[in-house]
């Protein structure tokens, strides 16, 4: 079972799956204020299987081990089905996978600034990231030390903070919560795979929001995404973490689904 928080507990079951290397509090003032607009909703936030707190990637890891794990937390949690699932970059990738393994489960799913197809690591930030974090030390008794080796490499200061929320001190030591290879491994899986059989099947909704200054969802992309009738909403001045930089609006447009 992953590490999750609830919020809410009216008849609307909604999950929300963050990005990669994040976790399930990325997204937790987007449920508050989303609980606000609307009482009826109840939301799970999981850590996806290998971040936060939950356990470790299995071997061999791929997007339908995570969207079976993500499932059963819910069913655990007593989330009412079927779902609507929210998810950032990976965690919208997960929500298509679980689309494909369980779609009588889930109602609709809802893409944060991620599309179906096979990404380019070249264009992938996440992909740059985990480069940085493969070459730091793999513990530190300094924090402001590790946060210094980020800066070093081009991270910019938020960006290093949110990174540096995957440490834990141990013993004095300041050591990684989550296993940096695995995640290497599956960052190749999971940005490589093809969803749009999915989108194609039709056999569940999908919405898709899109940052304006945002690359990972392209032109073409989008474009094909409306001719198979899913709903591109794109966010102005909003980047890739479009809960950031466009909550309101993008709050305004989950409602009104």
């Amino acid at each position: 079972m992953l590490a999750s928080t609830t919020m809410g507990t009216g008849p609307l079951g909604t999950i929300l799956l963050h990005g990669f290397l994040g976790s399930g509090k990325n997204l937790r003032t987007l449920a508050q204020k989303w609980l606000q607009r609307d009482e009826r909703q109840c939301f799970l936030l999981p850590d996806l299987l290998g971040h936060g707190e939950s356990p470790a990637l299995p071997a061999n890891a791929t997007l339908n081990t995570m969207a079976a794990a993500v499932l059963q937390t819910a069913a655990d949690a007593g989330i009412p089905f079927p779902v609507q699932i929210v998810g950032h970059s990976l965690g919208g990738r997960i929500a298509l996978a679980c689309a494909r393994v369980a779609p009588e489960r889930v109602a609709d799913v809802v893409l944060l600034d991620i599309g179906p197809g096979p990404i380019d690591p070249q264009k992938s930030e996440s992909r740059h990231v985990l480069d940085v974090m493969l070459r730091a030390p793999a513990e530190s008794t300094d924090r402001r030390e590790m946060r210094a080796f980020f800066l070093s490499q081009g991270i910019s200061p938020a960006l290093s903070d949110w990174i540096l929320m995957n440490l834990r001190q141990d013993d004095g030591l300041y050591r990684w919560r989550i296993d940096r290879r695995a995640l290497d491994a599956l960052h190749s899986t999971f940005t490589a795979e093809d969803l749009w059989p999915v989108i194609e099947a039709q056999e569940v909704p999908v919405h898709c929001a899109v940052g304006e200054r945002s690359s990972y969802v392209p032109h073409a992309e989008a474009q094909r995404l409306r001719e198979l009738g899913c709903d591109v909403h794109v966010l102005a001045n909003a980047g890739h973490y479009i809960h950031v930089d466009a909550l309101e609006p993008l709050l305004a447009w989950l409602v009104s689904l």
